[in-house]
């Protein structure tokens, strides 16, 4: 298996994949949440750091953990990004009523018979920061690690949920045909395995392509990826795309589009091609056009991009806590915040309704039996909608409206793959939403 620390190029997938199951750490037993605390392990401290402490370019060990730790916070220090305006407004005020129980609040973990509390799943789970807030309040706040309320923090594959926001929107406005062949939007697609795939079936990630993203191949086509994706110089002897657009081109069909979910990066990227050929608008533009510096943002969020700027529409996002708090809360109230519509509400109706559960139920994620995906959102088995951005490594934006409830967690996990952590969050989560409820 290729360890992900081996190569800088493979830093825009690591950042994509919402639920891989590749390992992005040392092949021991990891240090705890509290012995590889940025600060405990003394990275980039000092002026300048001791060489032992660095963690920069040209190394391209960045990504793997302990150092991942500091790097989540520190994106825009390795690699160029784009800015995601929030505009020159003042930023709205988010109110609190702290509740100090939540702390003890207890639960089973999935497959475990010791109960757990709230606070020691954030250990657990590497949680670097999470907010939670309950009937428009922030009931609880906690950050940690790298990352303070001055910090931004590496979204990962919560992008695409972002991306998808924005299609969804335009499809709702009639600005965008989701049954509309991508062939007939991104001509430079017609010949590729997406130009007979309609734009839903990219949305919810059904698309049948010639793709793989198997780490323990080394000649799986998400190496060519990486190195199209890469905003570094190409070698000399290169002849291989440049870049997302140019990468997309090349892919091919395998199949028949819309029978089975399957999570692949390059749909949101070429999602991203049609929200642009679309609107003529970059995705980081329209990001920061209808949603960022209408939200009352406090800080401005970053996209990685591509050679040739192009932003990285599948896991590019590095933004703070209570902005991402905002994006929950309007999901939320479908669309609404600070007594400003945004988007219709019929956007968030149609994420609520979830995809094809049966079309979901192929792809094998045995932690979400009985949930789907739509429009590049997470939705689970509940009697009652709730859905969720994710991302690796256990970025989430958890959207409960039955308990009017939303968290946000930033962590750093030593291993990429979700599927390690929702046996303890999924339960810790449904555990709040049952005691904010009672309350």
């Amino acid at each position: 298996m290729r360890p992900l620390h081996q190569s800088f190029a493979l830093l825009p997938l690591t950042l994509a994949l919402g639920l891989a199951t590749v390992s992005a750490h040392a092949e021991n037993t990891p240090l705890t949440a509290q012995q590889s605390d940025p600060q405990v392990m003394g990275w980039m401290q000092g002026f300048p750091p001791p060489k032992e402490k660095l963690i920069s370019q040209p190394e391209s060990d960045f990504f793997s953990f302990p150092k991942l730790r500091w790097t989540v916070c520190h994106i825009r220090e390795l690699m160029p990004t784009s800015e995601v305006s929030r505009g020159i407004g003042a930023p709205s005020k988010l109110d609190y009523a702290l509740d100090k129980n939540i702390d003890a609040i207890t639960f089973t973990p999935t497959g475990s018979k010791q109960k757990m509390t709230w606070r020691q799943s954030l250990d657990a789970n590497y949680t670097d920061g999470i907010m939670v807030m309950h009937h428009g309040k922030v009931v609880y706040e906690r950050q940690n690690g790298c990352l303070n309320e001055l910090g931004n923090h590496a979204a990962m594959s919560m992008t695409k949920s972002l991306t998808g926001l924005l299609a969804e929107t335009l499809v709702i406005e009639g600005k965008l045909n989701d049954k509309a062949l991508v062939g007939t939007i991104i001509p430079e697609l017609k010949n590729s395995g997406f130009g007979d795939a309609t734009v839903r079936q990219v949305m919810d990630m059904t698309t049948a392509l010639d793709y793989s993203e198997d780490y323990a191949d080394p000649d799986a086509d998400i190496w060519q990826y990486s190195a199209a994706a890469s905003p570094l110089p190409k070698a000399k002897d290169y002849t291989g795309p440049n870049g997302y657009f140019e990468y997309l081109q090349t892919v091919k069909k395998k199949g028949t589009h819309g029978v089975a979910f399957n999570y692949r990066t390059i749909n949101s990227d070429a999602l991203g091609w049609i929200i642009s050929r679309t609107t003529g608008k970059a995705v980081d533009e329209l990001l920061s056009e209808r949603i960022w510096q209408k939200i009352g943002a406090e800080q401005s969020a970053y996209m990685t991009v591509d050679a040739k700027g192009t932003p990285f529409a599948g896991g590019g996002v590095s933004a703070g806590l209570h902005d991402m708090a905002r994006i929950g809360s309007l999901m939320l109230n479908k669309g609404e915040i600070n007594g400003q519509r945004l988007f219709p509400a019929a956007v968030v109706d149609s994420i609520e309704a979830g995809g094809d559960k049966k079309v979901f139920a192929k792809s094998g994620y045995d932690q979400l039996k009985n949930g789907s995906y739509k429009s590049m959102w997470w939705l689970f088995n509940n009697p009652t909608p709730i859905y969720a951005a994710r991302g690796v490594h256990g970025q989430t934006v958890y959207v409960d409206p039955a308990a009017d409830m939303v968290i946000v967690r930033f962590a750093s996990y030593p291993e990429a793959g979700n599927g390690k952590i929702d046996p303890t969050s999924l339960p810790a989560y449904s555990a709040l939403a049952n005691y904010l409820i009672k309350k």
